[in-house]
């Protein structure tokens, strides 16, 4: 049992970074093959001004995994601002047994790791990771030649599960109760384990009825319980906030974005009831978890397992 970390690319280039304009950064690398348990990014560098009232999460608009021509992961957010507090990117990530934190201490100069689960069984030799990260304007621009960004393979041959955050489904709403239709692949195997569900801007507009999936209740479900259910009310959130100092801020929901366990859901395409209170659009991000077997050769070894699995992660906040 093995858990190994690996740095595969380091870009010390001011187009890595973001900066006071929008901007994407695309990158081609090849890794070693293995159990690739996350693929960790860690950002370092320095702006004119804050770039970030809250974390640098809110920064990060858009992240796109291509694992040797497969779509793997595919974050979207729902909306992205460098005021926000909590961003959606970080929330997201440490929802689904990802994790997301940077140095709180920070104000100009910024220190952010992200470790994205993938739970991917790599084939011996080259293989090819394409990345897309898309940046929202920051609210001054990166100092020249101060930034690097840095890409990681956590290697784990103890890891249990296989994520894969798919292409949302998007909605236009109008203020009623309506029906949304959740594509789901149907080329990835596994099970549904959760749904990112995101609106337009940092508001729920959901009515009474909230959000109803029809396989899990015969109810409406509003924000409120939903938030109850998915520990988000047990100071699950957690980011460096607009008082930077020397501990990550908690929070306790996060208008506009709820992920919600969905307990392996199967068989197709979800059926969600919505009950908005305002016209809006919102996003479906279905996440899928499947069982690994995942083993690799070894010499000098650990011998204690790391087990990671994204499933019992999304559930164990539900029962805190």
């Amino acid at each position: 049992m093995a858990v190994r970390f690996t740095m595969i690319n380091q870009d010390s280039n001011d187009s890595a970074q973001p900066t006071n304009t929008v901007n994407t950064y695309t990158q081609g690398v090849n890794a070693p093959g293995g159990p690739v348990e996350f693929f960790m990014c860690h950002w370092k560098g320095t702006w004119a001004a804050d770039p970030a009232t809250g974390g640098f999460g809110n920064l990060i608009n858009t992240f796109r995994i291509v694992l040797n021509g497969e779509v793997v992961f595919d974050f979207r957010a729902g909306y992205a601002s460098n005021a926000n507090e909590a961003s959606i990117w970080q929330y997201f990530l440490n929802s689904i047994g990802g994790r997301s934190y940077e140095d709180p201490s920070g104000t100009t100069t910024r220190d952010y790791w992200a470790a994205i689960p993938l739970g991917r069984q790599t084939p011996t030799g080259v293989n090819r990771y394409e990345i897309v990260i898309g940046y929202a304007a920051a609210a001054d621009a990166i100092s020249t030649g101060t930034g690097t960004l840095e890409f990681w393979l956590q290697t784990n041959d103890a890891m249990q599960k296989t994520t894969t955050v798919c292409p949302s489904t998007s909605f236009t709403h109008a203020a009623s109760i309506e029906m949304v239709t959740v594509k789901v692949p149907q080329n990835v195997p596994g099970v549904v384990s959760a749904l990112l569900v995101q609106n337009d801007s940092a508001a729920d507009q959901l009515g009474t009825q909230g959000i109803r999936l029809n396989a899990l209740s015969d109810f409406g479900q509003e924000a409120s319980m939903t938030r109850f259910l998915n520990g988000d009310w047990n100071n699950g959130i957690k980011f460096a906030g607009s008082a930077l100092g020397t501990a990550q801020t908690l929070g306790y929901e996060l208008p506009g974005a709820m992920v919600i366990p969905v307990y392996g859901l199967t068989g197709g395409d979800i059926i969600v009831t919505v009950d908005s209170s305002s016209a809006t659009t919102r996003t479906y991000t279905p996440i899928i978890t499947n069982s690994v077997g995942a083993r690799e050769a070894q010499t000098v070894r650990q011998t204690q397992a790391a087990p990671g699995n994204t499933a019992n992660a999304i559930l164990s906040r539900t029962l805190e």
